[in-house]
């Protein structure tokens, strides 16, 4: 039986494939095994697996053999090659694209450009995978990231690599900071999972950083209270008190109410004022 005859299908609700698919198939960053496993996923939940990868034996369906059938098949085609179109770069898209090519055609030639030529590839995989070291990332992530789409590729040239050995190549190319914890995981017998590693040093630099935080807000709190704890300069104090005292006095020099002046007395402008007589007077009261 052909594709079926309800106007409906899921895979004519996709409105948006990013949401699904979200990286982009490029020449220079290889991920097709990635793209390709998130590609069949998405196909395989919406029914439409069969226009990329032919049906495995005892599982094929007959070809379409009404008008409706046809044209459902078409549209279903249609929407899964506007997919691939959606997912690679426009340099692929220039390499494979051809008039009235069918979805199943254009995965096939996106198949042979990543897998042809396997063993060169795998050749300049594995050394590029052999030398990649953290110095060269600017955090943990980015550094498990690039080793496990190395590892993927290899693997999609018919040369895998094993759990164990991306763990070793993950510590042997560790910076100084991170060094404790990698011999924590290679003395570990068994070795852990590379996931599990990934999430060792992942809480190692998250711990790392709270510390040089904690550490920079204790330097900012310091430059902002220089002088925290002097006590106040005694001699400022003596100055400013004096001079106070000298103001009173000459505000209330000649005051009347029972105030008297003391000092030396030098006229009748010195008991006026206690400006003229050499000395500095004061009021007792």
């Amino acid at each position: 039986m052909g594709e079926s005859k309800s106007s409906f299908h899921p895979a004519l609700a996709v409105s948006n494939i990013k949401n699904s698919i979200p990286i982009t198939l490029e020449m220079e960053n290889v991920q097709y095994s990635t793209w390709a496993e998130l590609f069949k996923v998405h196909a395989r939940s919406n029914k439409v697996l069969h226009h990329i990868m032919p049906p495995a034996k005892g599982k094929e369906q007959p070809p379409p053999s009404t008008d409706a059938e046809k044209e459902m098949w078409a549209t279903l085609d249609a929407t899964v090659l506007s997919w691939i179109y959606s997912t690679i770069s426009r340099d692929l898209l220039n390499t494979i694209i051809e008039p009235d090519s069918t979805a199943m055609e254009a995965w096939d030639r996106l198949r042979d450009i990543f897998q042809d030529n396997e063993h060169s590839r795998a050749v300049a995989l594995e050394q590029e995978f052999s030398t990649t070291s953290m110095e060269d990332f600017s955090n943990v992530s980015a550094y498990c990231q690039r080793l496990k789409s190395l590892a993927d590729q290899l693997k999609n040239v018919g040369a895998p690599v094993s759990d164990s050995r991306m763990v070793l190549q993950l510590v042997g190319g560790l910076t100084r900071p991170y060094r404790g914890v990698g011999t924590l995981i290679r003395q570990s017998n068994p070795l852990p999972p590379f996931y599990k590693a990934r999430s060792m040093l992942t809480l190692e630099e998250a711990g790392m950083a709270k510390e040089a935080a904690t550490e920079s807000a204790m330097v900012a709190s310091s430059d902002e209270n220089p002088n925290r704890g002097d006590k106040p300069s005694q001699n400022n104090g003596t100055k400013n008190s004096g001079r106070r005292h000298y103001t009173n006095g000459r505000k209330n020099s000649g005051a009347a109410g029972g105030k008297k002046f003391t000092g030396n007395k030098g006229g009748g402008r010195d008991q006026q004022s206690g400006s003229h007589g050499g000395q500095v007077g004061y009021f007792q009261w």
